[in-house]
């Protein structure tokens, strides 16, 4: 009897995901198959837009639900219903108010739905965790390394970043970094949905030249950590500059799962920070093209789709 009761939470959490599996199969499906009933529904006009946008949302549930049904540790797949929830919520809060009580209404079962799936998620991930599989802490971090090669001495490059206070310059999720001591700074970073958070960080080891390491400090509400390696290039030409970032934001698995969602992948983020580092190191700028459809500073590389309302798009004489 005991046995059966130590058991019954994990078949209760393991019920309650393929409910939500099977809900996000059935919500995906008419995403897909009615897309402006279902916009009209929740309060969002009717168009070619919505349409899509309803579509794409749909294919996004039914992946998650197959995979919460079909994968032997489902505790990933939940969390990115999680990601698409908050996404959802954001969708809902930028849209026309033309039918308010609907888009209230159904912004009130997203975040009931989201409870659920969040709940879910963390039971899950600590079943996996207990078995071994370190689940949450996969789905809870964000880790990227990257390289790039600069024409300059490792002294130059070194002298540069050991000043912290830099790194917002190349680093766009970052908005300032504070030096409070000799090995203390006090970073701040952009996060989803227009929300930043803050910590302060101790540089752990400088070698000067060749190696930086920092991580945050015990109980910061960011679990932060990065090093930067420099290395004279063959022939003794440019430096070979390796950096390895690792972050935990507030809501861990959660935060980590609207970050890919609705701003950028951690790894392609950090290499682009290093093409805009190279830039500033080898030119002294920030190269940007009068072509750009970027609004402010970013690497000159073009990137993979054009928006429609960007000035690259705009009629001569706009």
């Amino acid at each position: 009897m005991q046995s059966q009761q130590q058991e019954r939470p994990c078949d209760l959490d393991e019920r309650l995901a393929i409910g939500l599996g099977w809900f996000s199969v059935g919500l995906g499906v008419a995403e897909i198959v009615a897309p402006g009933e279902l916009a009209r529904f929740i309060g969002i006009p009717d168009s070619r837009d919505s349409r899509n946008v309803m579509r794409t949302y749909g294919a996004r549930e039914i992946a998650s639900g197959i995979g919460i049904l079909t994968q032997p540790r489902p505790a990933a797949w939940m969390w990115s219903r999680v990601a698409g929830d908050l996404l959802d919520l954001a969708t809902l809060a930028k849209a026309d108010k033309y039918n308010t009580g609907r888009t209230v209404g159904a912004t009130c079962a997203v975040l009931g739905v989201t409870a659920l799936d969040i709940y879910c998620a963390q039971q899950l991930s600590r079943k996996g965790a207990s078995d071994g599989t370190r689940t949450g802490e996969k789905a809870g971090s964000a880790h990227a390394v990257s390289t790039v090669v600069i024409n300059k001495s490792p002294e130059e490059i070194y002298s540069y970043w050991r000043d912290f206070e830099n790194l917002p310059r190349f680093m766009t999720n970052l908005e300032s970094v504070q030096t409070t001591g000799d090995r203390r700074s006090r970073w701040k970073a952009r996060g989803p949905l227009g929300t930043s958070f803050e910590w302060e960080a101790e540089t752990i080891a400088d070698e000067p030249n060749s190696f930086i390491s920092w991580r945050s400090v015990e109980g910061s509400s960011v679990h932060a950590s990065g090093s930067v390696r420099f290395e004279r290039g063959p022939g003794g030409r440019g430096t070979i500059v390796k950096a390895d970032v690792d972050y935990t934001p507030p809501g861990g698995m959660v935060g980590v799962a609207a970050a890919k969602m609705l701003m950028s992948d951690p790894q392609q983020q950090m290499d682009t920070d290093l093409r805009v580092f190279k830039q500033i190191m080898e030119t002294g700028e920030i190269v940007r093209s009068d072509a750009s459809i970027h609004s402010k500073m970013h690497a000159a590389q073009p990137p993979a789709e054009v928006p429609a309302d960007s000035p690259a798009m705009q009629p001569v004489g706009v």
